[in-house]
Order: structure tokens, then sequence, then C-alpha cells
């Protein structure tokens, strides 16, 4: 088993003391050296609005810049493809946001609130059909996929189940929620365009149940509002640091990047 694999399962268990050493030693060198060398290299913000717009501008150009995996998601991928990029990020997509809910105690009231509007969304306000998890299990089952988690766990490379860890590690064990915030701030405005080309595909390929992605695309653009907000909220309360929401963002940007890069690459070994 994979040390990225390890994790993941270890991230959904009830750990013992040993168990719990070791998750911390596998984040630490998954994450926590990355988190520390990029909040070192970040810019000496003067305030949070500098901030904001700087998150703006890479958010800009990550936007007007397809990556080479998006562009092949977008055009190229065929069904069976495809087929292995959902069964791929299905470690994410069957358990979607159960990773954050450690974030919730650690944040103040007003920050905490905005965070909670947001995952109530995911897992759809209560209702069966509209939580993001079960979006993803129809999904898989149009493509003829299983919806067993582990059959997913077992398949999937090590940067995708490092994107679902990352997330793991920032809730809950991050030493300040200031990187979350960042992380999770980046990742919801990220969404309003890495998705169109998952929902590309589908529409291309004449899925019916991609309303997983399109979903997104609608739901997103307040989410990332929401989290302005607790970001805002946070600094009001005790004050953020600027350097470590920073680190969250840049973190969050170069993993999911790599799980992007790497479903794509199982994707043309299939052919």
């Amino acid at each position: 088993m994979s040390d990225a694999r390890r994790l993941y399962r270890l991230n959904r268990s009830v750990p013992s003391a040993a168990e719990y050493a070791e998750i911390r030693q596998l984040e630490r060198d998954f994450f926590v050296r990355r988190a520390d060398e990029l909040e070192a290299a970040a810019p000496a913000f003067a305030s949070r609005g500098e901030l904001v717009k700087a998150l703006g501008e890479k958010l800009a150009d990550e936007e007007a810049h397809p990556s080479d995996s998006d562009l092949f998601i977008t055009e190229e991928a065929n069904l069976a493809q495809f087929k292995e990029i959902v069964s791929q990020f299905a470690v994410d997509g069957l358990i979607e946001s159960q990773s954050l809910l450690a974030i919730i105690p650690r944040l103040p009231s007003r920050s905490r609130m905005a965070v909670f509007r947001v995952l109530i969304d995911e897992f759809g306000c209560g209702n069966d059909d509209q939580e993001h998890a079960g979006l993803y299990a129809k999904l898989l089952t149009e493509l003829g996929l299983p919806t067993d988690l582990d059959y997913h766990v077992e398949r999937a490379a090590d940067p995708v189940l490092g994107f679902v860890n990352l997330f793991y590690w920032l809730a809950a064990r991050a030493p300040e929620p200031d990187y979350f915030l960042g992380a999770y701030s980046y990742f919801e405005s990220s969404v309003l365009y890495a998705f169109r080309s998952f929902a590309a595909a589908g529409k291309r390929l004449g899925l019916e149940q991609d309303r997983y992605y399109t979903e997104h695309l609608y739901i997103d653009a307040f989410h990332s509002k929401q989290m302005q907000t607790a970001i805002r909220e946070l600094d009001q309360e005790k004050g953020v640091d600027l350097r470590k929401v920073w680190a969250g963002v840049e973190l969050t940007s170069a993993v999911v990047a790599e799980a992007v890069d790497a479903a794509v690459a199982r994707a043309k070994e299939v052919g």
C-alpha cells in the first residue's frame, strides 16, 4: 500500500495513538514541509485587500491558460478515458466535503457560519437528491462504474488521493485555520472554470448524469463569496495571517493540478 493510500484510509478510520502518530508523520512528509516553504516565500501583503487582489489575478491567469490536461478533458477524452477520470476522482466525489467538517469548531462564530453555509450546500441542504456525493454516484452508475468507494480507492493514483488527504490536513491538523480558508477560497473559486472541462466532456459524450459538474458551476459563485466572507470575519475576530492564507492558496493550486494531471495520465493509458 502506498503512503498516500495508507493516509487516505487512516483519515477515514478511528486511529489508535500509534496510527494517529503515523498520520502526523505522513502529513509532515506530504504537506507540512511544502506549506512551510510556500509560507516563507509568500508576498508580504500589506492588507487583506492585497491578498484578495492577488488571488483574483491568480485565478484569472489560470482561467485564461487552461492546462494540457484540462484541454484533453474538454476536447479529446473518449468515453473510456472519461470513465477512467471519473473513477479516479471518485475518491473525492463519493465522500465530497466529509474531509472538511473538522474545520467547523476551529473557527470563530461568523467565519464558521460562512463556511457552514457552503457545507450545507455540499450535503444537499438535507435533500438526498441534491447531495453532491449522491450526484457523483449517479454519474458513476450511468458510466457503468461501481459506487463502492473501496473499489476506487484501490485504483486511484497517489496524487489524486493526495488531493483528498490535503483537505483532511487543512481542516483538522494544519496549525491554524488560516491555511484552510486560503485553500478553500481558492478551490471554490477555481471550480467555476476548472469544472467547465468536465461539464464540456459530459455534454460532448452525451451523458445524462452530468449534474454533478453543472451544479458546481451554478452554486460555487455563491460559495466563493462565502469563503471571502469567512476570511474577512476571521480577520476581524482575531486577525488573519495572510502568509498562511496564501500558502493554502498555492499549496491547493499545486496539489489539484497534480491530481488532474495524474488522472489524465491514467486515462491516456486506456487508449
